[in-house]
């Protein structure tokens, strides 16, 4: 009997904690070798969030395209399928011009899903159980996800209260764990993936330098103008510094103790995503410093 071939899409993975440079570093990848960039960064999907979330900067957009930033409003939701859906389509549609997909973000749960091919459980929604947990705090919804199920708490994004929400749902309908019910289907896909890193003394300090940069861009006004438009529990608006700042537009936290708390998180959350890389495939990476020049090693792998 005659085996189907299966022709791969050659695909070109760089993931690291927040700040690192991976947006430059890909750029540069992409001008290199005729690439194109996918956003794999589940805040960049949210449009009018662009100083900090750190999304590419128009001139940045301009040089090469882009796919899958600004895809819904801070209102709307993109499941883990759809944006899987979304990245295999968008690297068939590159692949197919002749382009180089280039992956980078710090999602490790979408780098991870969309490269093992995740097939989520099956379980409709509940609206009441639903209801219920999406009052609670975000500590609180994981504290019951440990609880519960301590296997999905251990790979979950924590800090994602649409994901924690979801993963409590179906396992108090099903009374199984969200991890184990996930089955696999890989896609057709040959991935060469990188981690970018640096010590991490210099990426605390290189953090703390871009907090700083987005102030004095405009995040604050970014944030007022959000909270004009949307409420500020929606999912999106907890992404990485923006509770902070509309505490302080509320009038509870001076902007000096706002930005020493968006510091401290965002080092907890570097510390965070350095853990799932390590736990989730990066051993299988090739672990890069910024100074660190892996273009020959792309270009052997293009062929």
């Amino acid at each position: 009997m005659q085996r189907e071939v299966v022709d791969f899409q050659k695909i070109i993975v760089l993931t690291g904690p927040t700040a690192v440079g991976k947006t430059a570093l890909a750029l540069e990848w992409a001008v290199a070798f005729g690439g194109e960039i996918l956003n794999a960064d589940s805040r960049q999907i949210y449009r009018e969030m662009d100083i900090g979330t750190a999304k590419p900067t128009p001139a940045e957009r301009a040089q090469v395209p882009h796919h899958l930033l600004d895809v819904v409003a801070p209102d709307q939701t993109l499941t883990l399928a759809q944006y899987q859906v979304a990245a295999q389509a968008a690297i068939s549609e590159i692949g197919g011009r002749g382009r180089v997909p280039i992956l980078c973000g710090g999602t490790g749960m979408y780098i991870t899903a969309l490269l093992e091919g995740w097939q989520m459980p099956e379980v409709p929604p509940d609206p009441a159980l639903r209801a219920t947990l999406e009052a609670l705090p975000r500590e609180e919804l994981f504290g019951r996800l440990q609880a519960l199920d301590p296997q999905t708490a251990a790979s979950i994004d924590r800090d994602n209260p649409r994901r924690l929400v979801r993963a409590l749902e179906v396992r108090l309908i099903t009374g199984e764990s969200f991890v184990a019910l996930r089955r696999k289907a890989p896609p057709p896909l040959e991935p060469l993936c990188f981690v970018l890193d640096m010590p991490r003394s210099e990426l605390y300090a290189r953090a703390d330098a871009r907090v700083e940069s987005m102030l004095a861009r405009g995040w604050v006004v970014e944030v007022a103008h959000l909270l004009d438009r949307y409420p500020a529990h929606l999912p999106a608006m907890s992404a990485l510094g923006y509770p902070q700042i509309a505490a302080h537009l509320r009038g509870d936290l001076p902007l000096e103790d706002a930005l020493a708390e968006i510091r401290r998180a965002t080092r907890s959350f570097i510390r965070r995503q350095s853990t799932w890389i390590r736990g989730h495939g990066g051993k299988d990476f090739v672990w890069l410093i910024p100074e660190q020049d892996a273009k020959p090693q792309i270009a052997a792998f293009l062929g």
